[in-house]
């Protein structure tokens, strides 16, 4: 009914064009009145009907990674020849070309195997070009959403190798043979034609190559009929330009905070946990944003989920250093005793190779000299007292003072002599007490001073495992470049 209608209208425009018009309807009905578009255009049922197949490229619409799925915009040129069309332009007017509807004229129905949503046909039927010695040549637009198998193991910096596969959909290759079509200078056009000022460019996907291959397939059985496939390669590289700016570089400058939680005190193991802590969280989100971003597929981890994974275990050593340090530094002689060995080496050895030891005593200035403190004065006159007779003290008071002592100040000091006993006492209780605290506080800062030790060696070792497993994952991004094809580039 639709070819009727198109047909009628088509004779409706024949006839009021004028004499030229009117040789274009004598040709139209010369070559259909006796058309079946159903037949294939061959004198006996065993010959095969030659179709050229030229795919041009206008635009790389996406490349879905998390549904695999590339989504193109392609025009697919078709030309064949059909002896049921085959006329002579002196006959007709000088008429080269007729143009009729696809309806109304045999097609090969080349269709796009791999589809995704089950559209096989193109987006629009345009008319198709009839030329003098029955030569036929259709130019449809199409869109295809075709299956891609995304790689994501290097993911941003990757690139993927996605497939359109066209076929015939009714003839086999007994039928029908599908063969590349080839330009003005007799070169055979194998790849998909790219023109530079139709094209469009994808602004995350770059072309290097699309070269093309015609595959037959034999049929199921001995003498089944098999088909012929055309396949075009697209190879695409990532530019990875978008997610080294929103993703990649805020990444790796929260993971570099994580380093600054070794310049807090040793105390301070709250903080640095909360630092520690605090940059994991940000990693886990990076992650989840990238795990939006691929397939949901278990054959491989993305580059930067590998990067991602890598600092959250750093950080997560550096907050078990952070516990083992707050442990340290919190130490007492009452509750743990150094070893020497220990004291060597954290103490000694270490802070000499990293250049961190403690910094050294200033030297006291001279101090005037001050008269004798009464503590001197006790002390001798208790030494004087209760282990020398009077006769001696007389006489040590006459060498040194060249003088005697009166009866009546050594019987005084004599009664003195407990009292005396008592604040010697106190005295020394006070000074051995201030020794002890001295000599608690030094443990204390020697412990305090191990906590640093080991903050300046976790430092230095999670600083070198940074960096190192930073490059490393980096530079093998840096080395998966597209392989040289033996193919020209498509642009």
């Amino acid at each position: 009914m639709a070819g009727t209608l198109l047909s009628a209208l088509l004779l409706l425009q024949l006839l009021g064009g004028g004499e030229g018009k009117n040789e274009e309807l004598r040709l139209y009905h010369h070559l259909f009145d006796n058309y079946d578009s159903g037949r294939r255009p061959v004198q006996k049922p065993g010959d095969t009907v030659t179709i050229t197949l030229k795919v041009t490229l206008t635009n790389l619409i996406s490349l879905n990674e998390k549904e695999e799925t590339l989504t193109t915009n392609v025009w697919i040129g078709i030309d064949w020849h059909d002896y049921r069309l085959n006329y002579s332009k002196g006959d007709f007017g000088g008429i080269e070309t007729l143009r009729v509807p696809s309806e109304l004229v045999w097609l090969p129905e080349i269709v796009l195997e791999n589809n995704i949503d089950g559209q096989f046909g193109v987006a629009y039927e345009a008319n198709v070009l009839v030329s003098e010695g029955g030569y036929v040549s259709w130019l449809p637009p199409a869109i295809y959403r075709s299956i891609c198998a995304v790689e994501v193991t290097y993911f941003p910096f990757d690139w993927q190798n996605c497939s359109l596969v066209f076929r015939s959909q009714t003839y086999s290759a007994e039928e029908v043979e599908l063969v590349f079509a080839v330009d003005d200078d007799g070169d055979t056009i194998s790849n998909i034609d790219i023109d530079a000022e139709a094209y469009t460019e994808n602004g995350e996907w770059a072309i290097n190559f699309c070269p093309g291959v015609i595959r037959r397939h034999d049929g199921g059985s001995a003498d089944g009929p098999g088909d012929t496939e055309v396949i075009y390669t697209l190879i695409i590289r990532r530019k990875p330009l978008f997610y080294v700016i929103n993703i990649i570089v805020p990444c790796v400058l929260i993971s570099g905070l994580v380093l600054l939680a070794y310049f807090l005190p040793a105390q301070a193991g709250g903080q640095k946990c909360t630092v520690s802590i605090n940059v994991l969280l940000a990693q886990t989100v990076f992650l989840f944003l990238i795990a939006q971003k691929i397939p949901e597929t278990s054959l491989s981890v993305p580059l930067l989920g590998r990067y991602l994974i890598f600092v959250m275990v750093v950080a997560t050593l550096i907050v078990m250093n952070c516990v083992i340090v707050l442990n340290v530094s919190c130490r007492t002689p009452t509750t743990h005793a150094m070893s020497p060995r220990l004291r060597h080496v954290l103490l000694e050895l270490l802070p000499q190779l990293l250049g961190s030891g403690a910094p050294p005593e200033v030297p006291r200035a001279a101090s005037p000299p001050r008269r004798a403190s009464s503590l001197g004065l006790l002390l001798r006159a208790e030494e004087l007292i209760l282990k020398k007779p009077r006769s001696e003290l007389m006489f040590e008071g006459q060498r040194h003072r060249q003088g005697t002592w009166t009866a009546a100040l050594c019987q005084s000091l004599g009664a003195a002599a407990p009292e005396i006993r008592c604040c010697v006492d106190a005295v020394n209780f006070v000074a051995e007490s201030t020794r002890d605290q001295e000599a608690t506080g030094k443990e204390v800062s020697d412990w305090v001073r191990m906590g640093k030790a080991l903050d300046n060696i976790c430092f230095w070792a999670a600083l070198v495992l940074f960096l190192i497993g930073s490059s490393l994952i980096f530079l093998g991004a840096y080395f998966n470049r597209v392989p040289e094809l033996p193919y020209p580039p498509c642009m």
